[in-house]
């Protein structure tokens, strides 16, 4: 078991209880679920714009170079954004661990 988890089994239900009751708490969850909603949003209409654009509109269907059309260069894009959205969701987590950690530590101040 590692140091953190000892530090986190060492807390009681009441203090888990106190901990989600805080204004630290809901300000981290709020900030939490606001991101991850902003995100999937997002990643959902990026995906479903390729077939969307390439089945009504005919811009995408153009050939840019050789025979690679701008449809194949979005479907490139896709894996691209996926990427990026994974490296702001690691920055983002980063983020929300330390502000955890803040609030155990000082659940931990209340309840000695």
């Amino acid at each position: 078991m590692s140091t953190t988890d000892e530090k986190r089994s060492s807390l009681t239900s009441s203090d888990w209880e106190a901990i989600a009751d805080s204004e630290k708490f809901r300000t981290l969850m709020k900030k939490k679920k606001r991101f991850i909603w902003t995100a999937t949003i997002f990643f959902v209409l990026y995906y479903f714009a390729l077939p969307f654009l390439t089945g009504y509109f005919k811009f995408l269907n153009t050939k840019l170079i050789g025979s690679i059309n701008g449809a194949y260069l979005f479907a490139l894009s896709q894996f691209f954004m996926a990427w990026i959205l994974a490296i702001l969701y690691v920055r983002h987590a980063n983020k929300t661990d330390r502000l955890v950690q803040e609030i155990i530590e000082e659940q931990r101040r209340v309840a000695q």
